[in-house]
This record gives structure tokens, C-alpha cells and sequence, in this order.
């Protein structure tokens, strides 16, 4: 298991980072948030936070919905990055 890491010690420059890629997703099909907010019922201001990548913590639910409302795929939405390139 010599890919095993710990993150114990570890600052967040160091093991990478999700990145939320809504907007892309949306303006690329030219949807709107508040289109987006009919379509799922979830409100405008949690779909913002995801728009404009302010989430601390994924709701599982939510991109569930949004997979769903726009036939995607959970990495179309989401993006992690490895600090080491």
C-alpha cells in the first residue's frame, strides 16, 4: 500500500484541491441558475455557491439532481486537482 497517504499533518496546498465546475457546465448549454433552480427546486442560493465555487461541503443530493436534471456525470461537475501537477 505504498499509495497510501496520510492527511493528518498535511495543509491543503499539499493534498489538492475539488473544484466545482457548474458555471462551465451551464454556460456551455446556456442554462441559466435560475433555470436551473426550476428544473431542480432547489434554491437559487445554494445553486450560487455552487456556481460560483464557494462550497466547503458537497451535498450529495444536490449534484444527484443536477446530474439527473442535465444527464451528466458526477466529474463533469466536480474536479480534483493534485498538487503535484
Amino acid at each position: 500500500m505504498e499509495d497510501v497517504r496520510s492527511i493528518i499533518s498535511y495543509r491543503i496546498d499539499e493534498y489538492g484541491s475539488v473544484k466545482v465546475k457548474l458555471a462551465e457546465v451551464l454556460n456551455s448549454r446556456g442554462i441559466t441558475r435560475n433555470r436551473l433552480r426550476t428544473l431542480t427546486g432547489v434554491k437559487y442560493e445554494v445553486i450560487d455557491r455552487y456556481y460560483q465555487n464557494h462550497v466547503e461541503r458537497v451535498d450529495l443530493d444536490f449534484i444527484a439532481k443536477v446530474c439527473y436534471v442535465l444527464n451528466c456525470k458526477v466529474e463533469d461537475l466536480l474536479e480534483y486537482s493534485n498538487p503535484d501537477g
